[in-house]
């Protein structure tokens, strides 16, 4: 059972055209990256974002805002960057750009900022709160845009 199913990378690799994920990345054939180890590159830099979040989130619900914000943010970003090894960093900022996502982009990143802005100018744990829930949510938007119709099945199920 090891052998099957499209966990298996040395199997996929034959399937899955090169160019499908891996395209626009010279710095990753200067670095000498395989398709595995920027595979791995990926869940590390998306665990280690998913951890430094939850971390600050923590953080947050007891009363250390400026540490959460540093960590939120530092997390998001961490997990973002780990999409540039599958696609290239250099692609992934144009893809990021593209009118489809563009106003999921802008917000998302933007509430990074303004999670700053809540920590350490405003200090407001409910400011806060409300802007990482306005940042996962433009994410998760930003993110649908990627797959195929996903964001009129979730616009679908919300009746809109």
């Amino acid at each position: 059972m090891s052998g099957k199913g499209w966990f298996n990378l040395e199997t996929a690799a034959g399937t899955i055209p090169e160019t499908q994920f891996f395209e626009g990345d010279s710095a990753f054939k200067a670095l000498g990256l395989t398709r595995t180890q920027r595979l791995y590159g990926f869940a590390g830099c998306l665990a280690l974002g998913f951890l430094l979040s939850i971390l600050g989130s923590a953080l947050l619900f007891v009363g250390f805002t400026g540490t959460f914000a540093i960590l939120y943010a530092l997390g998001t970003v961490i997990s973002l960057a780990g999409t540039g090894f599958l696609i290239g960093f250099l692609k992934q900022l144009k893809l990021m750009f593209k009118p489809v996502r563009v106003v999921a982009t802008i917000i998302f990143l933007a509430s990074i900022v303004l999670v700053f802005i809540g920590a350490f100018v405003i200090d407001s744990d409910l400011l806060c709160i409300i802007l990482v829930i306005v940042e996962y949510l433009a994410y998760t938007w930003y993110t649908l845009s990627y797959i195929p119709y996903a964001r009129a099945a979730v616009l679908k199920v919300f009746g809109m």
